[in-house]
């Protein structure tokens, strides 16, 4: 097992990306501290790891506050006394507009979501992971790197974390501390299955796959294998990197 005893703290997993990421994190022996906003939701999950044999607790905090952070690292302190993986994986899409049309409160909203929430997880934890010389995993996105039309807020935030990555990554680097970013194209989850599902309903899924060189979307599975491996010793001299998990979207790219 590649996490055997180790304790990871995984944000926003009551759902997608989030959620496999926790499951595998759990078969692979990490005891998983699993976070939502829902407790519904937040139950399911480690429930799940349970039932395959893991061990799991969940802490239902809203985490784009100093407070909610706070109440996600005593928890798990308090559940497995330290720490050793923090994945930022929370996040959300509020608006699908361009800088112009895009509302103070939408903009305000994002970056709470994808960005503050990485900033006050990161800040609060910190202390402990160098104590275990552990490491960071912040959910970004192959937006975060290329940007795309009618999405200033979003992309905006996501580009926001990758430079946080390879900041923080150059700040505790010699603490034993490691910090990456992993940036998904499309994947398909629970969240935007609406959304697909109109595509395909109405012949247009192919506006998405044909930026996809692979030529299929992606499965949660997919980042969570990778988050897999940057959590895990095998990973032990990488550091600050950005790594698209994309089918090859970015590599037509320049």
């Amino acid at each position: 097992m590649r996490l055997r005893n180790k304790v990871a703290v995984v944000t926003g997993s009551g759902s997608g990306i989030g959620k496999a990421i926790a499951l595998l994190f759990g078969q692979e022996g990490a005891r998983v501290i699993v976070n939502g906003r829902r407790a519904a939701k937040v139950s399911e999950t480690v429930e799940a790891i349970r039932n395959a044999g893991g061990h799991a607790v969940g802490i239902a905090a809203d985490i784009s506050n100093a407070d909610g952070a706070y109440l996600l690292m005593a928890g798990c302190l308090e559940a497995f006394g330290s720490v050793d993986v923090l994945v930022n994986n929370a996040g959300a899409v509020i608006s699908r507009t361009t800088l112009v049309d895009c509302t103070e409160a939408e903009w305000n909203i994002t970056m709470n979501a994808n960005l503050n929430t990485a900033f006050l997880c990161s800040k609060h934890f910190l202390p402990e992971l160098v104590k275990t010389r552990g490491n960071i995993i912040h959910i970004s996105s192959v937006f975060g790197l290329l940007g795309t039309p009618n999405s200033a807020a979003y992309t905006a935030s996501k580009a926001g974390l990758v430079g946080l990555t390879r900041a923080m990554a150059v700040d505790f680097g010699a603490t034993g501390v490691r910090v990456n970013a992993i940036c998904p194209a499309y994947i398909e989850t629970d969240l935007n299955k609406e959304m697909l599902d109109t595509l395909r309903q109405k012949g247009k899924i192919n506006t998405i796959l044909e930026r996809l060189p692979m030529r299929r979307l992606g499965d949660p599975a997919d980042v969570a294998f990778a988050a897999l491996y940057l959590a895990s010793d095998e990973a032990r001299w990488v550091t600050g990197i950005a790594l698209p998990i994309d089918g090859g979207m970015s590599a037509g790219r320049t």
